[in-house]
């Protein structure tokens, strides 16, 4: 007679990192005390990638992060083909971690004939096998109705506001939306920090022009006030640093720039360091390299915050609670 087989099979995680950011993967793994699993990455002379994983994934709950950082296509390409080779290699489930969704800016059509890029992008998740999606901060919350399967939507607020409550306690504080758009976040922010008032600064885009916006005028108090400048991702920075003008002309006593993705694209270091705020703060969802840093900016460390959600995941726990019930 046949001994009788195990009833519930061992479970098994795997890290597995893209080579946009492997100093985050890393992080991660040392916080969850795994080791990332070894790969063969390299592109083909046009330009193809190629990824085989070294160990076997039979069976495995495998995580894969990659930050989608500059070039964008490059690093969201990459992270699919790892996505295929684990589907092909029996991995039991595949969670896709992605900081920073890319595409996320382009999640409506404002004029005919536009793409939902966004969408596109949770299309060729799903189709190369993801099962479940992990992301920091979408630029809209609509975004996890885009991908057909459970969606993890973290939000990086507490770690920000933590540091700005540690640092600046005592302050008069004012959080200000850089737009109309962010002012139910700027509720949210004001909540965490105590019931501090909120701001907006009013603005007109040109649709035709990206990247470049007018600023207005300040929609709320702020004189002699420490203001908060909220925003998701900081791209060109044309928009933060013409807010902290804008603030400072209105008579604001300091003003503080706190947000989640630093792209800082072009000139955009500049900017910020000239924008006359006391303090920059990002998390590292993507990599912020030495040449792009300057004295007031601070970066805090989302890796603890990415390996507490995988660890909850995997032992089908609640994401949720790590968030008072909101993410």
């Amino acid at each position: 007679m046949n001994p009788q087989m195990p009833g519930t099979p061992k479970k098994n995680l795997m890290l597995f990192g893209g080579r946009a950011y492997p100093e985050l993967t890393e992080e991660v793994a040392k916080h969850l005390n795994v080791t990332v699993t070894p790969q063969s990455a390299y592109d083909f002379a046009n330009g193809e990638i190629f990824v085989r994983f070294e160990e076997s994934v039979r069976g495995c709950d495998a995580f894969v992060i990659q930050s989608h950082t500059a070039p964008i296509n490059q690093w969201l390409m990459e992270q699919l083909i790892m996505v295929d080779a684990l589907k092909r290699a029996s991995a039991k489930r595949i969670t896709v971690i992605m900081p920073f969704y890319p595409y996320s800016r382009q999640d409506k059509k404002h004029r005919g004939r536009e793409p939902i890029s966004a969408r596109l992008v949770a299309d060729l998740f799903k189709t190369a096998g993801a099962d479940r999606l992990v992301s920091v901060d979408l630029h809209t919350a609509q975004i996890q109705g885009f991908f057909d399967g459970p969606v993890d939507h973290l939000w990086a607020m507490p770690l920000l506001a933590d540091h700005i409550r540690g640092k600046y306690a005592g302050h008069d504080i004012t959080v200000v939306s850089p737009d109309s758009g962010r002012t139910k976040l700027a509720e949210k922010w004001a909540d965490t920090l105590g019931g501090t008032p909120i701001a907006f600064i009013h603005k007109t885009r040109d649709p035709l022009r990206p990247n470049e916006v007018v600023s207005n005028r300040v929609v709320g108090k702020v004189e002699g006030r420490l203001c908060i400048v909220i925003d998701d991702m900081v791209d060109t920075g044309g928009t933060i640093a013409g807010a902290v003008k804008q603030l400072l002309n209105e008579g604001a006593a300091d003003v503080v720039i706190a947000a989640t993705h630093g792209i800082l694209s072009g000139p955009a270091s500049e900017r910020l360091q000239n924008s006359g705020a006391r303090e920059v703060v990002f998390t590292d969802t993507l990599p912020i390299p030495a040449e792009k840093r300057f004295p007031s900016m601070t970066v805090l460390s989302i890796a603890p915050l990415l390996a507490r959600v995988i660890q909850e995941v995997f032992e089908d726990g609640s994401v949720t609670s790590l968030f008072d019930g909101n993410a």
